[in-house]
């Protein structure tokens, strides 16, 4: 099968075999050529056994290179070329003692003022005696709307091996800046053009003599071909990890939680627009001044668990808790004998604009998500969630058989018909609702200790096997998926559900933004490391990346014992570092107003009001256009207990950026594991010391079985690496 290509790649094998060789080095068994093909610069690599791979490190336009200079140095090469349209610098370095790893760095310097219209990508698989179009591939994985710029695939013909392609996209935001262009579905193709795409301007030119970086790619190389989706995800994890390590980080701030808490609370308290009656109860709106949408069953829950942890931490009781407890009772249906969506006495104000929006429709995996939050509720004591959760847990069970453990998007509760079967024709329903709804089950095994919960979770899991990336359907569903699969692999000790843990997570990594957009309104957001909630979702919401963050703060409770993947050990806990940092600034009071919409499309936004805009766009988009979620404000009450820590005795808090466990408290000591990697580091800051107490204090971290004093970096803050065993005492 011939693959169609365009003229910019058609003659690239051509070129490459009539090049000037420039440069040849050596790389794990790899051979790495450099040559000048006219208007290209490439770095041909040769696998040890087989195939051949072209990777442009720069391209000329309308122009051939007429000058190249390379000059080796102690740790890189440095490449200088120039063509007549202007100057162009290309580092190339082996940053990995342990991995076939390379990275080129290419900035370009304008002789005069123009435009960019066009850019061919920059990775082109090579043969020896055939035509680049006869070669195969198998794309892995790429990036998706503003997420990682990644690429992951597989050569096959010629049977080659793997690569993984990320562009670490931050460096390019002064060039967008500059020509008001993005960054999003740069990274991708299709056979055999593959790879970053620089981000054109046809409008507004770059200026000239200023420097921009137009590419700075990372490549990982691998011998093995991905067949196995549970392999191919694993490697994604690994490479992701081994990539991490070398990418430049913002560098992570402090955010007052407990202050956003307390103003969180009072507000969304007393906020008219936040509130709705029915049956003399109040219920939270979905979105702030939505009055035309029904109170639904997951806004009042999605609050009312975040609140419950935190009362809980702070040793204190809230009225609104109560508010939120009062009609909780009303959204369970004894038609179905089950909760349901919306409120009863309400549904005669769902407008049916959207399918679920009517009378009985169920959206899949929003019956499993209230459930859920249930069960954790009752678990923690509350006595109505626990009898609601009892009462409705078996409808869930004769859901599942029914549909025999793949869920339609949307069916009618009462009878079971279909109302839509895929979420998109072709590739079936919700693939993460089997997770959900297997979690559901642990809960209910949990509480009742009947085994014919367990049984129902296994059935359901055989329906993740063989998903690979595609388990992943909404971020936070599939988060919670990971951490029951963990908890199964503890109760069954059966290796394979702790794989496809990994295919969950690997799912959420493939779905976030490791990079910070530096451009536009995107200057106001902190968006390294933030997550999507849905594959094909044009924006970042507050809710799900919540979740997520709770989720995999769960994850690395549940493993804290088991010897899981050394990627999540790095890849998790930095997510959480940049999470419970940057989570707060989805709240309007902290953004800049002309960043928030004019337009909403439901309900209003309140700038000063501490409730989350939903959605966080690309740099040149604006947000909150969405709304501003209710749902989501409780994202402050669920950081403040897993963050925080107190020394009652000193009157004091602490603070912890990773994922601290294990806390044991006793007379005038704490001690705790924060997880992760030791490449990476935790900061701890203690606030509320009394001067006295600060010269009492004392953090000790310990190291071959002893305990070790370290001293404050700044203050009151402290470091430690991301496996320690940390002491305070006083």
């Amino acid at each position: 099968m011939l693959h169609p290509v365009t003229p910019w790649t058609a003659t690239v094998q051509a070129d490459i075999v009539n090049a000037e060789l420039l440069h040849e080095t050596a790389l794990f068994g790899y051979q790495l050529q450099i040559y000048n093909a006219g208007d290209s610069l490439w770095l041909a690599v040769q696998w040890p056994k087989s195939g051949r791979m072209a990777f442009r490190l720069a391209f000329g336009m309308n122009s051939n290179f007429y000058k190249v200079q390379v000059k080796k140095r102690e740790n890189d090469l440095l490449i200088e070329a120039w063509t007549r349209l202007g100057h162009y610098t290309v580092r190339l370095c082996f940053p990995e003692a342990d991995s076939a790893l390379f990275r080129y760095t290419t900035s370009f310097t304008a002789a005069f003022s123009l435009l960019i219209p066009f850019w061919p990508r920059d990775i082109v698989p090579l043969t020896y005696d055939g035509r680049v179009e006869n070669t195969s591939g198998i794309i892995h994985s790429h990036q998706q709307g503003a997420r990682s710029g990644h690429i992951f695939f597989s050569m096959t013909r010629p049977e080659t091996g793997s690569v993984f392609y990320f562009q670490n996209l931050s460096a390019m935001s002064a060039y967008c800046e500059t020509s008001q262009t993005s960054l999003s579905e740069t990274v991708g193709g299709s056979w055999p053009e593959i790879g970053f795409e620089f981000p054109v301007n046809r409008e507004k030119p770059i200026p000239e003599g200023i420097e921009f970086i137009i590419s700075d790619a990372l490549v990982l190389l691998d011998e093995k071909i991905m067949k196995e989706e549970s392999q191919m995800t694993s490697a994604f994890l690994n490479h992701l990890s081994v990539i991490y390590n070398h990418i430049e980080k913002p560098e992570p701030f402090y955010q007052d939680w407990l202050g956003i808490a307390e103003k969180v609370l009072g507000q969304l308290h007393l906020n008219k627009g936040c509130w709705t009656m029915a049956n003399s109860s109040p219920f939270l709106n979905a979105y702030v001044c939505d009055y035309k949408t029904p109170a639904e069953i997951m806004v009042q829950l999605a609050v009312k668990l975040p609140l419950h942890e935190y009362l809980a931490w702070s040793e204190s009781s809230h009225p609104m808790y109560d508010d939120l407890d009062m009609g909780l009772e009303d959204f369970y249906d004894e038609r179905v004998k089950s909760i349901v969506r919306w409120h009863p006495a309400l549904v005669d104000q769902l407008d049916k604009s959207e399918e679920q929006k009517r009378e009985m429709v169920m959206d899949s995996w929003y019956l499993h998500h209230p459930l859920l939050n249930l069960a954790r509720l009752a678990l923690r004591g509350d006595k109505i969630a626990e009898k609601l959760f009892l009462d409705s847990v078996d409808y869930a069970v004769k859901t599942a058989r029914h549909f025999d453990y793949n869920w339609p998007v949307f069916y009618k509760m009462t009878t079971y018909e279909v109302i839509k079967a895929e979420t998109q024709p072709g590739e079936g329903g919700e693939k993460d609702v089997p997770g959900s709804y297997a979690h559901v089950m642990l809960m209910a095994y949990k509480l009742t200790d009947e085994k014919r919960f367990l049984n129902e979770a296994l059935r359901a899991l055989k329906s993740l096997e063989g998903l690979g990336f595609d388990i992943f359907y909404q971020a936070n569903n599939t988060a919670f998926t990971a951490g029951a699969l963990a908890e199964l692999y503890l109760e069954t000790n059966n290796e394979k559900f702790l794989k496809l843990s990994y295919s969950c997570i690997a799912g959420l990594f493939k779905n976030m933004q490791l990079w910070s957009c530096g451009y536009g309104y995107g200057k106001h957001f902190p968006s390294f490391f933030s997550v999507f909630p849905l594959d094909d979702a044009p924006y970042t919401a507050a809710y799900e990346e919540f979740e997520v963050y709770a989720a995999l703060h769960h994850y690395m409770e549940v493993t804290q014992n088991i010897d899981i993947l050394p990627a999540l050990k790095v890849l998790i806990p930095e997510f959480i570092k940049y999470a419970s940092a940057r989570l707060a600034y989805y709240y309007p009071p902290l953004l800049p107003q002309d960043m928030i919409a004019q337009e909403i499309k439901t309900g209003e936004v309140q700038k000063e009001l501490w409730v989350p805009l939903e959605d966080i766009h690309d740099g040149w988009e604006k947000s909150g256009e969405v709304g501003q979620e209710v749902y989501g404000a409780g994202l402050a009450f669920g950081v403040v207990p897993r963050q925080y820590f107190r020394l009652k005795d000193l009157n004091a808090i602490g603070f912890i950026n990773y994922p601290a466990l294990k806390f044991r408290f006793v007379k005038k000591k704490i001690t705790f594991i924060v997880a992760g990697s030791p490449k990476f580091r935790a900061l701890m800051k203690v606030s509320g010391l009394s001067k006295t107490a600060v010269s009492k204090i004392k953090v000790e971290v310990k190291k071959n079985s002893k305990y070790t004093e370290i001293k404050a970096v700044n203050g009151n803050e402290f470091e430690f690496s991301g496996d320690a065993a940390v002491r305070i005492s006083w």
